[in-house]
């Protein structure tokens, strides 16, 4: 062979499509299911924040109208809203129907709520990628919100049967969450040093990128009212900024908190997720609809995965369900830029970190739950927003959301990076 047909050979080879796992998800087709609008609220602190005084139906409305009308899309091709939602009585149905119409959305566009615990939210984008992939639709928003300062506390706990509770299972889906934090912290054997190091880590990083103005992009303002708890005073603000992220959070500083469930616990207010206030929406459609309509295109929704795990252990989640997509998908931990995981609590999130040997610069980049907070409807649907902006700024293409989900599951999902 001639040194020049032997490096047009080379040539040839260099430029040859790639027919790994990541070339088949990153091709695009016309059939895709794609991302063009990604938003959410300002996470604030329950019965303590900006949107303490703010109905969960207007915050959605806020994110809603914002989403579409960020990409100058007709209203009135929307054809379904599914909205993740934990705490409200009757699902918050009602008040997602009531909020979509605020926002603009026609009547015939339709709207449901969907309750799979701290999934909801990406649960919710699944159902629209999953009706228009299926021809059900060609345009569709996936949102999640919570109000914890309206919903939150005793009235929201699970109750069942003495016969369901003959079932151990069953019964240990009664468990607090911070007790089930203590059985994997002590079952995999996480230090609170380790998780205090995790949790502080997670502080740091929400301080630069809010420093950094790393979330303007992705944070819709919102003017509401605010009473102040001192004078009593009701006066109009504008929220949009996180407010439970704190500067100068170390690990020796969360070393001299107390443990929140057990005497000897490791699990305290500064290494589980805040309890918060927020909204966030995802604009779905199908590639062709996209370039038909001329819309920007942020990226693509690949596929989702929800598996079961023990109730006990319920945060362990994100560990077996990270495997089970990326297994639908072909693709390996190291094929996976970047992931966001919800902290529910550090010591699950450390595990899932450290049982699936993902690098923990790969994880939570802008922090996570645990210094933005975790409005529990909302948090699917949040990490995508905060997924896509953060891809946007770093050129990353391939990223994985998960959480934990309460009574023992988890969700992953596959994203690809166009901007």
């Amino acid at each position: 062979m001639s040194s020049t047909t032997q490096r047009l050979t080379q040539l040839a080879a260099a430029s040859a499509i790639p027919v790994g796992a990541q070339a088949k998800i990153t091709a695009k087709h016309d059939n895709d299911v794609v991302v063009v609008s990604a938003l959410r609220t300002a996470v604030t602190k329950s019965r303590k924040g900006g949107f303490k005084d703010t109905a969960p139906e207007d915050m959605l409305s806020a994110v809603l109208r914002a989403v579409y009308s960020s990409v100058s899309l007709d209203p009135h091709l929307i054809e379904d809203i599914a909205v993740g939602n934990v705490l409200p009585p009757g699902g918050g149905a009602s008040a997602a129907r009531m909020a979509a119409l605020h926002a603009g959305i026609p009547n015939k566009a339709s709207v449901n709520t969907v309750n799979r615990q701290c999934s909801s939210g990406l649960t919710a984008i699944n159902q629209i990628a999953m009706e228009i992939m299926t021809g059900q639709i060609d345009i569709g928003i996936g949102a999640g919100v919570e109000s914890m300062t309206v919903g939150y506390g005793a009235r929201a706990l699970p109750t069942a049967s003495e016969a369901i509770l003959t079932c151990q299972e069953a019964e240990d889906c009664l468990i607090p969450m911070g007790i089930t934090s203590e059985n994997v912290a002590r079952d995999y054997k996480i230090p609170r040093e380790v998780q205090d190091d995790f949790a502080a880590k997670s502080f740091q990083k929400a301080v630069k990128a809010q420093m950094a103005g790393a979330f303007k992009s992705e944070i819709v303002p919102i003017k509401t009212k605010w009473i102040d708890p001192k004078t009593e005073e009701e006066r109009e603000i504008i929220v949009d900024s996180d407010d439970g992220i704190r500067d100068g959070v170390t690990k020796e500083s969360l070393a001299k908190l107390k443990p929140a469930f057990q005497k000897d616990g490791t699990t305290h207010a500064g290494n589980a997720s805040q309890v918060s206030d927020g909204a966030a929406a995802v604009l779905l459609t199908r590639r062709s609809a996209a370039k038909r309509l001329g819309l920007p295109i942020l990226g693509k929704f690949v596929t989702a995965a929800v598996v079961g795990v023990p109730p006990r252990i319920m945060g362990v989640g994100p560990a077996y369900a990270i495997p089970a997509v990326l297994s639908k998908t072909g693709l390996t931990i190291n094929d996976v830029d970047f992931f966001e995981i919800n902290e529910a609590f550090a010591s699950q999130a450390v595990f899932s970190v450290q049982h699936l040997h993902i690098p923990f610069e790969k994880v939570n980049p802008n922090g996570g739950a645990i210094a933005i907070g975790h409005p529990l409807g909302c948090t699917g649907a949040r990490q995508v927003a905060t997924g896509f902006a953060h891809a946007k700024r770093t050129g990353e293409k391939v990223f994985v959301t998960s959480m934990c989900i309460g009574s023992g599951m988890g969700m992953a999902a596959v994203f690809v990076n166009e901007q």
